[in-house]
């Protein structure tokens, strides 16, 4: 068991790295916990982001090594672990990890975003299904493949693959897109994409391998085949170790705390894709750390006014 720290933020993407920024300024005693003690968080996975302040087109990989950058050179200490429990006893939080490490600390921020969420049809368990596109892309190229999810994630996967693929079909369940209209009209004009409105994936076809996949539109049931196929639907907040605070997730899992990252329970706060909020995006997630990072230097020093 590692010594008591003041403050623990666990998750290394864009909101967990920037508490840290702002718990170095604070001049806080802090770690950081990280699943593989790199950092970086999904979006590290985008081809190119278009949408924070100052730095359009700039690639994921290279805005997520920036901000990581930015908090070791502040003297962040990463710790790596998957985290399994946090509990609180006596005022102190013991965070477990996998591994069979604990750390504590007075105060603990959770960053601990979200992963993709399964479509949850026969097949996809299939080899050829994957969730991230530039993960995974260069494996398809020549091949035809298909994109199921009309938000920003699938928009993307769509345009991504369509650089490298003969033939990509966007399947959108709805009759409109929830992604960025002008990223839409991009998509839109790209001659080797094929976009299904109002039809859905009932079943991965192939056997052991995705060959095709059958749909329903409209009540009428169809098919077609591809060798590759990348799922956008959204996701799901990795939250399963905060489930020892009755309360203190709402119905999806995710952490209700608001803008401040404050939780029902003192010490303890949120940010990032986690948090219950409107809207989920890079900038907000560097926001959230923010105010998460003061809000716990407020809460310790308030312990040290107490003591």
């Amino acid at each position: 068991m590692s010594d008591c720290y003041e403050l623990l933020i666990i998750g290394g993407g864009p909101a967990g790295l920037t508490a840290a920024i702002y718990a170095a300024r604070a001049g806080l005693r802090f770690a950081l916990v990280e699943l593989d003690g790199w950092g970086g968080g999904q979006i590290s996975a985008a081809l190119q982001v278009n949408n924070y302040p100052g730095l359009p087109g700039i690639t994921g990989a290279e805005l997520g090594e920036r901000i990581r950058q930015q908090a070791l050179d502040l003297g962040t200490e990463i710790l790596c672990g998957q985290v399994s429990r946090i509990t609180k006893e006596n005022g102190i939080f013991s965070v477990e990890t996998e591994e069979g490490e604990t750390f504590q600390a007075k105060a603990v921020i959770t960053a601990l975003g979200a992963s993709p969420a399964k479509l949850g049809v026969p097949g996809e368990e299939k080899a050829g299904v994957s969730y991230c596109a530039v993960c995974d892309g260069e494996f398809y190229a020549g091949k035809p493949v298909a994109v199921i999810g009309g938000g920003d994630a699938g928009v993307e996967d769509a345009l991504y693959l369509s650089n490298i693929c003969p033939q990509v079909t966007l399947l959108l369940r709805r009759d409109v897109f929830r992604a960025a209209q002008s990223r839409v009209k991009l998509l839109e004009e790209r001659s080797n994409v094929t976009i299904l409105r109002k039809t859905q994936a009932v079943e991965l076809q192939g056997e052991g391998r995705v060959t095709g996949i059958r749909t329903v539109s409209q009540g009428t049931e169809g098919a077609f085949s591809c060798q590759g196929v990348f799922i956008a639907v959204g996701t799901l907040p990795t939250t399963e170790c905060l489930a020892g605070f009755p309360g203190l997730l709402d119905e999806n899992g995710y952490v209700l705390a608001g803008e401040s990252g404050e939780t029902a329970i003192p010490g303890l706060f949120a940010a990032g894709d986690a948090r219950e909020k409107p809207l989920r995006q890079i900038t907000t997630a560097v926001a959230d750390g923010a105010n998460a990072a003061t809000s716990a230097a407020a809460y310790l020093q308030n312990l040290l006014t107490e003591e």
